[in-house]
């Protein structure tokens, strides 16, 4: 049943991210379809361990909570994980509504007039969009009741802790104006903290 519940979520979620972007920034949804030109060799190979990994939370929490039953998770951690899917839908769609240039892979985009973008949640962190898909990877083990599938899930947010590293060094070296911005915005990830 967690399961069905918690695909529903993820197509209403799909549903308002979609209908947002097309209001606010329909270019977004175009670039986000392909590869740009450009794409760093780093992010390509980074993108071949993500994937699978972020979709071993599935597979790992299928056979836990479904198959197998591993591990027992009470009911009263899915008020905590819808939480932290709510919030990082919101902050990875708001990111994506002010940034035109959150594409899915880290390039520079010259043929675009790619620019430091400065407002929304760019405001208090350099990558809210980061820090709204820890919310999504953190959720999915306690909306779908797996204690197992926590262990893959904290393992893709410390992947995606890395890409931030390697896209934030990117931007400091090739996006004229982001070293002021870094300076302007410390923090990388997390408000006030890091």
């Amino acid at each position: 049943m967690a399961g069905w519940v918690y695909l529903i979520l993820i197509i209403i979620g799909f549903l308002i991210n979609i209908v947002y972007l097309l209001r606010v920034n329909p270019s977004v949804i175009e670039h986000r379809l392909r590869m740009g030109k450009g794409t760093k060799r780093w992010d390509i190979i980074w993108s071949l361990v993500f994937t699978p990994l972020f979709l071993s939370i599935y597979i790992v929490a299928g056979f836990d909570a479904v198959r197998f039953g591993w591990s027992s998770m009470s009911i009263w951690w899915w008020p905590l994980g819808l939480f932290l899917w709510l919030l990082g839908n919101f902050l990875f769609t708001w990111s994506m509504g002010v940034n035109p240039f959150f594409e899915k892979t880290v390039r520079i985009q010259h043929e675009r007039g790619h620019h430091v973008i400065d407002t929304g949640p760019y405001r208090f962190v350099r990558h809210p969009g980061y820090l709204g898909f820890f919310g999504w990877g953190l959720s999915a083990p306690l909306l779908l009741g797996s204690w197992w599938a926590l262990l893959p899930a904290v393992l893709t947010v410390l992947v995606i802790v890395i890409r931030t590293r390697l896209e934030d060094l990117t931007l400091q070296e090739e996006l004229m104006g982001y070293r002021e911005y870094a300076g302007r915005v410390p923090y990388r990830l997390i408000p006030k903290v890091w």
